[in-house]
C-alpha cells in the first residue's frame, strides 16, 4: 500500500495543514483535477455511493409470510387433519397457505423493488472544479481530490476537507446527535478533537444551511464517516402503513373472534351427539370460511399500484404512508415560483431615473425592446425608443440586474434556457434587449459575492470599475430601501430618496401581477477585496425597479379548480410582494375568484395562535413569510383538525416540510434539504402532479374500501351457512376444502382485479374523507351485513331445495357454490365502474366509460373458467366431492344468482361506494 492510500485511511486529515493535504492527494485547490486524472480515479476508487445494507434473504422473507394470525388457524387446521389421516385435506389447506405466501412474496417483492427504483431516481448532484472550470456532475462521479462548492441548501456529497470558507454552517444531525448547526472553519484541529468538534470538515450526507465554501474531497463511499452509519441514511422501504396497522389489529380481532365461534361450533355439535370427526369438519370449515386470504395480498398489490401510478404522473413517493394520507388531504400549502406558475420570469416594467419603462417579448428569448410611453398631440400613447446612453440610472439599472447575478443562459434544442435562478434569467435577457452583454462582464469583473439568502433578502457582488470598484445590490424593495440614502436620476445626478414615489411604482407593478426587484449600488475602495454585510449596510444609492412576471401555468389553473372543487383548500405561500401573490392568486382562481385575502410575514408575527388559527382557515395568501413562519402555518391549520400537504423547495422549507402532513419536495429546484425533509417528491415541480397525486391517493382508498366490500360478505356469507346448519343439526351445505377453493378463486380472479380499477370521473368532485373514520364505517358494516345475509340465503338455499329434489348431497353443495359465484359476479358487477357503467347505459341515464375495465373482465372470465373446471372435470370431483352439471343445473345457478342486483342496489344507497356522475351530459 503506498503513502498516499495508507493516508486515505487514516481519517486524520482534520489534523492536516491545508497544504498537506493537497500534496497528499495530488490536487490542486483552485483549479480542481484534469479529466484524465478524474478518469484514473474512478477507476481505482469506484463509484462515490454506498452499498445498500443487506435485506433479509429470500428464504426468511418468504417464511415471514406465514407469520399473519389468520394463517396460524389453517395450518393448525391442516395438521389436525393430517393426524386423523386426512392427507388429501391436509395437502389442500397446507396448499393454500403456500399459495398465499407465495402470492404476498411476489407481490411484497415488487413493492420493494419498485419503491427502491423510485428513490434511487432522486439524484445527488454537485458542483466541482474541474480542468479549472466548474461543472455540475453527479455525486457517484465525484473521487478523491476534486475540489469540491458548497452552496446552501447543498447535500455534501463526500467527507471534504475545507479549504475556504464563507459564513458556512452545516447540519451534522445524522452524524452528531447535535441538532443545532455548526459552524465551520479552515483551521487545523487537533488529532484526538471528536467528530463534532472537528469544524474544518464537511462530511457526506450532512447539509449546508448557510454560507457557501470549497473543498477538497479526501473520502468518498464506503470510506466516509456516512459510510460507517449509512443504515440511517439508507432509504429503506417499510411497507407496514397506518392502514396496514389497521388490517393487522383488523385480523386479530377476527382471530379471536373466529376461534370463539368455532369453538361454539364444535361444542354445539356435539351436544346434539354428532362424531367428534364431523364436527371437527364442521369447526375447520366455519374457521376456513371466515378468514379473508386475499386480503393481505389485495392491500400490498393495491399500494403498490399507487406507487406506480403517481410515479407515471410525476410524483415519486419516498414514504408509502403518504399513499394513502394523500387521499385525505384537506388543505394545500403551495410555493408559487416554478410550482403554481412556468418558472419563466420575463421583465415587463422598469422604473428607473423617475421614469418608468416598459419591457417587449415573453420568455428567454432575447427578442424584445425597451421603451418609453409619451403622449402625443392627440392624447393616444406612443411608444418612444429609448436612449440607453443618455439615460444613466437606466443603464446602471439593467447592468446592476446583469453584474449581480449567479445565473447564466445556454442553447438547448435551439431555446434559450436558464442555469441557475428563473428570476435572474429574467434580468440577463432584460439586459440582453438593451444591448449588454458577456462583454460587460468581462470588463467589469467579479472580485467578491454575497450569496442570496432567505434572512437577508438580498445579494451583493463587488466588481472592479476601471482603477476603483463598485458595489452592486439586488433584493426585496424593503430590505434595500433602510439602507439607500440617495438615489440616482435619468442624467446620473444624485436625488434626495423618495420612498413615498418608488413604494407607489411597486404597488402599481404589483397590482399587475408583477414581482418587484430593488437594485443599488455604492462605490468602493480600490484596495476592498472582500465583501461583508458591513459594507452595504448603509450608504447605497437607488438606482431603480425592475418588474416581472412568471406566468401561471394553464394547468396549474385547472389543477386549481380541481382541488377546489374536490373540497381541498389551496393556499400559496411565497415569499414575492403580497400584493403581487394576491394579483397571481386573483388570475388564478383562488377561492373561486372571490376576493382573496393576502397576510403578510410581519402581520402574522403580529397575532397570537388563536388569531393566526382563525387567520390561516380565511386567507389564501401569506407573502413574505420567514422559516419560523411557514412552520406555524402548518401547526395552525393542523389545530384545526386539517390534513395539510406543504410543498417546498428551499433550505428555509424544511421544517415546515417535516411538520405537515404530506412533505411535497420540487425534484428539480429543491435543494437536497428539502427532498431529504419531504415524504413526496415532484419531478416536474408542477403543481398539477400534486392535484394528480392527489386524485391517485383517493383512488388507492376506495379501491381498498371497494376489496374489503367484496371480500366480508362471501367470508361471512360461508361462515352463516356452517353455523346455522349446525346450530339446525343439519347437513353441512360447503366443506372446508370447497370454502378453500372459493376464497383462494375469490382471491385471485376477483378481488385483486378491484385493485387496478381506475379512478371516477368524480373522485375529484367529493370532499376528502374523514381522517379519523374507521376501516369499517357504520354503512359499510351494514352493506356487509345485507350481503352477507344474502349469501347465505343463496348457499342454505339452493342446497336444500336440490338436496331434497335429488337427495345428492354433493349435487346440492355444487349447486349451491356455482349459485353463490354467480351472485358474486353479479356483485362485483356493482362495486366496479364497469358494472357501473352497464347499469346506467341500460337505463338511459349516462354515458359512464367503459374505459380500464379489462381487469375486471379478465377476473369474471377466470372464475367462471375455474369454475367450470371446478364440476366438470373428474380429478376435481374426487378431490374437492363435487359433482357435473348439465346445461339446465347451470342455467338455475345464474338465474338464483340475479336477486343479487336489487340486493346490490339497496346496498349501494345504503353505503354508495362507487358513485355515478351527476354532471349533465
Amino acid at each position: 500500500m503506498t503513502a498516499t492510500e495508507e493516508k486515505l485511511l487514516e481519517h486524520h486529515w482534520h489534523n492536516l495543514s491545508l497544504k498537506e493535504v493537497a500534496q497528499i492527494l495530488d490536487s490542486n485547490p483552485k483549479t480542481g483535477l484534469s479529466a484524465a486524472e478524474v478518469s484514473q480515479r474512478q477507476q481505482k476508487y469506484g463509484p462515490n455511493e454506498l452499498k445498500a445494507k443487506p435485506g433479509k434473504s429470500p428464504i426468511v422473507r418468504f417464511l415471514l409470510q406465514f407469520n399473519q394470525p389468520l394463517l396460524y388457524i389453517l395450518l393448525i387446521a391442516g395438521a389436525i387433519k393430517a393426524l386423523l389421516g386426512s392427507w388429501v385435506n391436509a395437502g389442500v389447506i397446507w396448499g393454500v397457505t403456500l399459495i398465499n405466501a407465495i402470492i404476498g412474496y411476489v407481490q411484497e417483492a415488487k413493492a420493494e423493488s419498485a419503491i427502491s427504483a423510485l428513490a434511487s431516481a432522486v439524484r445527488t448532484e454537485a458542483t466541482v472544479m474541474r480542468n479549472g472550470e466548474k461543472v455540475r456532475v453527479s455525486s457517484t462521479e465525484i473521487v478523491p481530490g476534486d475540489v469540491v462548492l458548497l452552496a446552501s441548501g447543498d447535500k455534501v456529497p463526500a467527507d471534504l476537507r475545507l479549504i475556504d470558507v464563507r459564513n458556512l454552517q452545516v447540519n451534522e444531525s445524522a452524524l452528531t446527535g447535535e441538532s443545532v448547526a455548526v459552524e465551520k472553519t479552515t483551521q487545523q484541529i487537533d488529532v484526538d478533537a471528536p467528530l463534532a468538534e472537528r469544524t474544518n470538515m464537511a462530511y457526506a450526507g450532512s447539509f449546508v444551511t448557510f454560507g457557501t465554501a470549497r473543498g477538497i474531497v479526501v473520502a468518498i463511499a464506503q470510506d466516509t464517516e456516512t459510510g460507517r452509519i449509512s443504515q440511517l441514511i439508507d432509504r429503506g422501504t417499510n411497507l407496514v402503513t397506518p392502514l396496514t396497522r389497521k388490517f393487522d389489529r383488523f385480523s386479530r380481532t377476527l382471530l379471536y373472534i373466529i376461534l370463539g365461534v368455532a369453538a361454539l361450533t364444535f361444542a354445539v355439535g356435539i351436544g346434539y351427539g354428532n362424531s367428534l370427526v364431523d364436527m371437527f369438519e364442521a369447526a375447520v370449515a366455519l374457521a376456513v370460511s371466515a378468514i379473508p386470504e386475499g386480503l393481505p395480498a389485495v392491500v400490498t398489490v393495491t399500494l403498490a399500484i399507487g406507487v406506480s401510478r403517481m410515479a407515471r404522473r410525476n410524483a415519486i413517493i419516498r414514504k408509502l404512508p403518504a399513499v394513502e394520507t394523500l387521499g385525505g388531504a384537506t388543505v394545500i400549502c403551495s410555493d408559487k415560483t416554478g410550482t403554481l406558475t412556468e418558472n419563466q420570469m420575463t421583465v415587463q416594467a422598469i422604473y428607473a431615473g423617475e421614469k418608468q419603462y416598459k419591457v417587449s417579448g415573453s420568455g428567454y428569448s432575447p427578442e424584445g425592446e425597451i421603451f418609453e410611453d409619451t403622449a402625443t398631440n392627440d392624447g393616444a400613447v406612443a411608444q418612444k425608443p429609448v436612449d440607453f446612453n443618455a439615460n444613466v440610472a437606466l443603464r446602471e439599472c439593467l447592468i446592476a440586474g446583469l453584474l449581480c447575478n449567479d445565473s447564466r443562459i445556454e442553447v438547448k434544442d435551439g431555446q434559450n434556457a436558464v442555469i441557475g435562478d428563473p428570476t435572474e434569467g429574467a434580468l440577463i435577457i432584460a439586459a440582453n434587449k438593451a444591448g449588454l452583454n458577456d462583454s460587460h462582464e468581462e470588463a467589469m469583473p467579479r472580485v467578491d459575492t454575497i450569496p442570496f439568502e432567505s434572512e437577508f433578502q438580498y445579494m451583493a457582488t463587488l466588481h472592479e470599475q476601471g482603477r476603483g470598484r463598485v458595489i452592486y445590490v439586488k433584493g426585496s424593495v424593503e430590505a434595500l430601501l433602510k439602507r439607500c440614502e440617495r438615489m440616482l436620476d435619468a442624467q446620473g445626478e444624485f436625488q434626495p430618496l423618495d420612498t413615498v414615489t418608488i413604494q407607489a411604482q411597486v404597488d402599481a407593478m404589483a397590482h399587475q401581477g408583477l414581482r418587484v426587484l430593488a437594485f443599488a449600488k455604492k462605490n468602493a475602495p480600490a484596495q476592498q477585496t472582500s465583501l461583508d454585510h458591513d459594507d452595504i449596510a448603509t450608504g447605497l444609492i437607488f438606482i431603480g425597479l425592475q418588474g416581472m412576471i412568471d406566468p401561471p401555468r394553464p394547468e396549474a389553473i385547472k389543477a386549481v379548480q380541481a382541488c377546489q372543487e374536490a373540497g381541498i383548500q389551496v393556499k400559496m405561500i411565497t415569499g414575492d410582494h403580497a400584493v403581487t401573490a394576491q394579483a397571481i392568486a386573483q388570475r388564478m382562481g383562488f377561492n373561486h375568484h372571490k376576493e382573496v385575502i393576502a397576510f403578510t410575514g410581519q402581520q402574522l408575527a403580529q397575532m397570537d395562535d388563536r388569531e393566526l388559527a382563525n387567520a390561516v382557515e380565511n386567507a389564501a395568501v401569506f407573502a413574505r413569510v420567514a422559516p419560523e413562519q411557514k412552520l406555524r402555518l402548518v401547526e395552525a391549520l393542523q389545530s384545526k383538525g386539517e390534513i395539510v400537504a406543504m410543498t417546498g423547495d428551499g433550505v428555509n422549507d424544511a421544517p415546515a416540510l417535516r411538520q405537515a402532513d404530506i412533505g411535497i419536495a420540487m425534484g428539480g429546484a429543491g435543494t437536497e434539504v428539502a427532498k431529504e425533509a419531504a415524504d413526496m417528491i415532484l419531478t416536474d415541480d408542477n403543481f398539477a402532479s400534486i392535484e394528480a397525486a392527489v386524485e391517485e391517493g383517493r383512488t388507492v382508498y376506495r379501491n381498498l374500501i371497494k376489496a374489503i366490500a367484496f371480500i366480508l360478505p362471501v367470508n361471512g356469507g360461508e361462515s352463516m351457512t356452517i353455523l346455522i346448519s349446525v346450530l339446525l343439526a343439519r347437513v353441512l351445505p360447503i366443506l372446508s376444502l370447497q370454502v378453500l377453493w372459493l376464497n383462494m378463486v375469490n382471491s385471485i380472479a376477483m378481488t385483486v382485479p378491484l385493485a387496478f380499477e381506475p379512478k371516477s370521473e368524480i373522485v375529484m368532485q367529493q370532499p376528502p374523507r374523514n381522517p379519523n373514520e374507521p376501516l369499517l364505517s357504520r354503512k359499510l358494516v351494514q352493506r356487509i351485513i345485507l350481503i352477507s345475509a344474502f349469501n347465505w340465503i343463496l348457499i342454505f338455499g339452493m342446497f336444500e331445495w336440490v338436496l331434497r329434489d335429488t337427495g345428492n348431497v354433493a349435487l346440492a353443495r355444487t349447486m349451491a357454490i356455482q349459485a353463490l359465484v354467480s351472485g358474486r359476479i353479479f356483485y362485483l358487477l356493482s362495486l366496479s365502474q364497469l358494472g357501473v357503467a352497464i347499469a346506467t347505459r341500460l337505463i338511459g341515464r349516462g354515458r359512464e366509460s367503459f374505459s380500464d375495465a379489462r381487469a375486471i373482465v379478465i377476473g369474471i372470465v377466470g372464475a367462471v373458467i375455474l369454475q367450470i373446471i371446478f364440476s366438470q372435470v373428474g380429478f376435481m370431483n374426487a378431490l374437492f366431492s363435487t359433482a357435473p352439471l348439465n346445461w339446465n343445473q347451470w342455467l338455475i345457478c345464474l338465474l338464483v344468482g340475479l336477486p343479487m342486483i336489487p340486493t346490490a342496489i339497496i346496498a349501494n344507497r345504503i353505503d354508495p361506494i362507487e358513485k355515478v356522475s351527476s354532471r349533465r351530459r
